[in-house]
C-alpha cells in the first residue's frame, strides 16, 4: 500500500472492514465505497439491516461480508476483524458503531450512561486494537468515529460527550504516535440524520442527510486528513464555546436542549 503524509492523496482502498454498518452513518459509508473492485466487511447488531445494506451494496458492484456481532465482545470483534483480512487484506478499518441517549428514546440514566461507556469506548478499543495488530506490519488506515459532542462537554448528553471525548483525544494520539505507516483519522460529525438523531425531540442546527456526510468522511479519508470535523458552522461554534472560560461556558450549556431521563 501506498502512503501518504497529510495533505497529499491516498489511493482508494479496496478492502474495508466498517461496524455498526446496519443503518445511519455507518450504512452511508458502505454505500459511498461500495463499487466493483471494493471487498466490504460490514458488522451490525441486526441482522436485517445488515442485510439490507449488504444487498444495496452489493447493488453497485461491491463484494460483501457481514459479521453479525456486538462490538463490546472483545473475542467476537477481533475473531471477525482477523477473519475479514483473510479474505483480503484490509486497507482501511472505520470504528463506527456506537449509541446514544437517542437510542433508548430517553435522557442519560444511569442504566443508560454505563451503556454508552461500554459501547462507545470498548466497542471502540475492540476494533481499533485488532487493527492495529494487523497495520503494523503492513501499514493502512483506521478511521475513529466521535462527534462534535466530543469537543465540548453537553448537559443534555454528559456520556456520550465524555465517550466521543475520550476516543477523539485517543484516536488523534494513536495518529501522532504510529504516522505515517498507520494513519488514523478521527471524524467529529455534527448532527447528521440517523434512527439515533430521528429519536431526538429537540432543535438540531445544520442538520445533514447521512448521504452528504459519507462524502466528506470518505473525502478527508482520502487526503489523510487526521481530523474530519463537520458541519462548518457546528464545529466552529463548539471549538468557540470550549475556549470560552468555565464562568461564560457553564450558563450556555445549561441551556442547551436535551432530552429528559
Amino acid at each position: 500500500m501506498s502512503l501518504f503524509f497529510f495533505g497529499e492523496k491516498r489511493p482508494l482502498p479496496r478492502h474495508i472492514f466498517i461496524t455498526g454498518a446496519s443503518s445511519g452513518i455507518g450504512r452511508a459509508l458502505a454505500l459511498a465505497y461500495a463499487s466493483d473492485g471494493v471487498r466490504l466487511s460490514l458488522s451490525g447488531r441486526n441482522e436485517a439491516r445488515l442485510n439490507e445494506t449488504a444487498r444495496l451494496c452489493r447493488d453497485k458492484g461491491a463484494t460483501v461480508s457481514l459479521f453479525l456481532f456486538d462490538v463490546t465482545d472483545e473475542v467476537a470483534a477481533r475473531h471477525a476483524i482477523t477473519q475479514a483480512n483473510t479474505f483480503q487484506p484490509l486497507d482501511l478499518i472505520i470504528a463506527n458503531a456506537g449509541i446514544s441517549a437517542g437510542s433508548f428514546g430517553h435522557g442519560e440514566s444511569e442504566t443508560t450512561a454505563r451503556a454508552i461507556f461500554d459501547t462507545n469506548i470498548q466497542g471502540v478499543l475492540n476494533t481499533v486494537f485488532p487493527a492495529l495488530d494487523i497495520f503494523k506490519s503492513t501499514g493502512g488506515q483506521i478511521a475513529i468515529v466521535s462527534s462534535i459532542a466530543g469537543v465540548t462537554p453537553l448537559a443534555g448528553c454528559p456520556a456520550y460527550s465524555a465517550t466521543k471525548a475520550c476516543v477523539r483525544f485517543w484516536g488523534q494520539a494513536l495518529n501522532a504516535r504510529f504516522s505515517p505507516k498507520i494513519r488514523v483519522s478521527v471524524i467529529c460529525p455534527g448532527f447528521i440524520k440517523t434512527p439515533l438523531t430521528d429519536a431526538n425531540n429537540f432543535p438540531m442546527p445544520f442538520m445533514m442527510p447521512a448521504d452528504k456526510a459519507a462524502k466528506i468522511i470518505v473525502n478527508g479519508l482520502i487526503k489523510n486528513k487526521p481530523l474530519i470535523t463537520f458541519p462548518f458552522m457546528t464545529a466552529l461554534g463548539a471549538r468557540l464555546l470550549a475556549l470560552l472560560p468555565n464562568g461564560l461556558q457553564l450558563p450556555i450549556i445549561k441551556k442547551m436542549p436535551r432530552k429528559e431521563s
